[in-house]
């Protein structure tokens, strides 16, 4: 996580001092992206009641002719070329080719028709990536580069792209900068204090203001939230990697306000049995105070968080990276497990999307011998987007285009 660009397998996610303590707080205390276990753990006896939310109170909304799932309903593309990524070094030429191509697989349309079909130069793009594990399992600056030259060239000014993820400084860690991107926006909802985080720190100063409150409490819209009936822990820790611990998990203001169209650019990786590609790349990305959320609801999460309308309506496409991926261990990143995949995948509906990239990590897991439970409740939250009218999850109605 050194944001000095892509190294061999082996040397591009060496774990200093620094690295170690965001992992480490985050699997120990099973907050930043919950607990690898509490994901993964088998429930033996019948799950809690399901608390309860405000989400009824949003699904009324009117829709909008971008709203999801989008023109193409069902349709899944997957191209790959094992030119993309070899031993982890990716080629930028070929990795562009390929969005080209399966962006027009996608549309059946040229690119500049497929950007009219989805955008305006009027619009200001968010570019939601996933910077955990930079250098490792995030996603690639080669396939973001590809985007913002489709975008640029059809007429999108670069200071209407904003490239953004959750936590700002991992985004500093996997490369997005503004010597990378000049004239796009790098936004990050929210910061951290890593040092805080250390066993008897003692310094709040630089996440804490005068007040008492967190520095990042005005990037988020208290007019906007997913309000869950689930207290949050008290401690400082939580509060310095979550803003708020009350009921609300309030959307980034940077999302409700300012931008119009999202594209979405998870990974291809697992959590546990389940994966953390489309949907909960932007459920557990759009919002703050997520950590009390995990055990209680889980991957209903992301269906949830994808209904609600400054994310339904905006959310026009998901590029998944599968350059390079990861069977097991997430959704924290971990060397032993990944493997160049040399794939993308792309959608206008990220429930069926997730439903395929579901399918092949299955595949791959038992192919790599792991026990794999296909329990219903790692895939009843796709079924769930498909009732509330956000996709198809039902495999026989799924068209996988493979290029």
């Amino acid at each position: 996580m050194n944001g000095r660009g892509y190294e061999s397998m082996h040397e591009r996610f060496r774990v200093n001092r620094r690295d170690f303590l965001k992992v480490g707080t985050a699997v120990g205390a099973g907050i930043l992206l919950g607990t690898p276990d509490a994901w993964a753990q088998e429930q033996e006896s019948k799950s809690p009641a399901k608390p309860a939310t405000n989400l009824k109170d949003h699904l009324d909304v009117p829709r909008t002719a971008h709203s999801l799932p989008g023109p193409f309903p069902g349709r899944v593309v997957e191209i790959h070329d094992p030119r993309s990524v070899v031993e982890g070094q990716p080629d930028g030429a070929v990795i562009g080719t390929m969005f080209g191509q399966g962006l027009q697989a996608l549309t059946g349309r040229e690119p500049t028709e497929s950007f009219q079909l989805l955008f305006t130069p009027d619009d200001v793009v968010g570019i939601k990536v996933n910077p955990v594990g930079g250098g490792l399992i995030s996603t690639r600056l080669e396939l973001v580069d590809a985007i913002v030259t489709w975008l640029t060239a059809n007429g999108l000014p670069r200071r209407k792209i904003v490239i953004w993820d959750r936590f700002d400084y991992m985004l500093q860690d996997a490369g997005f900068t503004t010597e990378r991107y000049p004239e796009i926006g790098i936004a990050g909802l929210q910061t951290m204090d890593e040092a805080a985080m250390e066993e008897g720190a003692t310094d709040d100063s630089r996440w804490l203001d005068a007040r008492g409150k967190h520095v990042s409490e005005g990037r988020f819209d208290r007019e906007m939230s997913y309000w869950v009936d689930v207290e949050a822990p008290q401690d400082r820790n939580y509060l310095n990697q979550h803003v708020f611990n009350g009921k609300d998990s309030y959307f980034g203001k940077l999302i409700t306000r300012r931008l119009t169209k999202i594209i979405n650019m998870p990974v291809f990786k697992n959590t546990g049995n389940g994966i953390s590609i489309a949907t909960k790349n932007l459920g557990y990305g759009a919002i703050c105070n997520t950590g009390r959320l995990h055990q209680r609801l889980g991957f209903e999460v992301n269906t949830e968080v994808s209904a609600f309308p400054c994310i339904r309506d905006k959310w026009v496409l998901t590029v998944v990276d599968g350059l390079v991926a990861q069977y097991e261990g997430g959704p924290m990143p971990n060397a032993q497990f990944t493997y160049d995949w040399q794939r993308l995948y792309l959608a206008t509906d990220p429930f069926a999307l997730d439903m395929v990239c579901q399918q092949q990590i299955v595949a791959k897991r038992k192919a790599m011998g792991i026990d794999v439970n296909e329990h219903p409740r790692y895939t009843d939250y796709l079924h769930y987007g498909e009732k509330l009218g956000l996709g198809i999850a039902d495999a026989g109605r799924i068209e996988h285009v493979t290029v």
